[in-house]
């Protein structure tokens, strides 16, 4: 009977505790959402069979219901110049579509240093790492670039502030412990230290912010379904 108590005991404290990271995952301020690159298609897109850009998630909706394929989800996926191409590093199927930006200084949160590239190898794995670090591959298949980074080495970016009254809708993408991916953007507007903080408790020891007020998400599984905006690359998970 003691033997079965502790085995009861044991089994309820493993049951809360993948709730309590079930709840903190589903945080209320965020849709978020949990990418396993050994179960799902991740894809970075900029441009139709025509040569433009998507530009939002409706577009890339339609253009890949033509070829039998289905968006299951879809974010903004960093940011982007007046004509729609990307500001920094960015990948495709393989292809560098255009260089890493080493620019140190500008306008805009791009350039609030260190900034970042988020990666995935034809292996299957996703890296985030701040532009300085980051090393061409043959063996990657999609990057982009953007900024700044939210957490490095496990750490919140020295530069935001808990108090900070910049507040925005935010989007970003995060590594976890078990190597997969964890999507976030929140529902209202806030800091970057709390974005950033958000991650950070998820277990992520390094993040990157992607954009801030035009972003939008698609995940009908939540039914948040945002396909209207107009911006440069999208990350997207498609079903064949």
């Amino acid at each position: 009977m003691k033997h079965l108590s502790l085995c009861t005991i044991v089994f309820s404290m493993l049951l809360l505790a993948n709730l309590s990271s079930a709840q903190q995952i589903d945080d209320e301020r965020f849709v978020s959402y949990i990418v396993d690159l050994n179960k799902q298609t991740l894809k970075f897109y900029l441009k139709n069979d025509n040569g433009h850009n998507f530009g939002n998630h409706l577009e890339l909706k339609n253009e890949l219901k033509t070829k039998n394929k289905e968006l299951i989800f879809a974010t903004n996926g960093g940011m982007y110049l007046k004509d729609g191409s990307p500001q920094g590093l960015y990948i495709e199927n393989g292809t560098v579509k255009k260089p890493v930006n080493t620019i140190k200084s500008g306008y805009g949160n791009f350039y609030l240093q260190p900034n970042g590239v988020f990666y995935i190898t034809n292996e299957n794995k996703a890296i985030v790492c701040e532009t300085s670090q980051y090393t061409y591959s043959p063996k990657i298949t999609y990057a982009t670039q953007s900024g700044p980074m939210l957490v490095i080495d496990g750490k919140i970016h020295a530069v935001f502030k808990k108090n900070s009254e910049h507040f925005h809708i935010r989007n970003g993408v995060g590594v976890l412990p078990n190597g997969k991916l964890l999507f976030a953007m929140s529902k209202d507007t806030i800091t970057l230290y709390d974005f950033a903080d958000f991650f950070k408790s998820q277990g992520c020891e390094n993040a990157l912010y992607l954009d801030g007020f035009i972003s939008r998400t698609y995940l009908p599984k939540k039914k948040w379904e945002q396909l209207d905006g107009h911006f440069g690359v999208i990350i997207a998970e498609i079903k064949e």
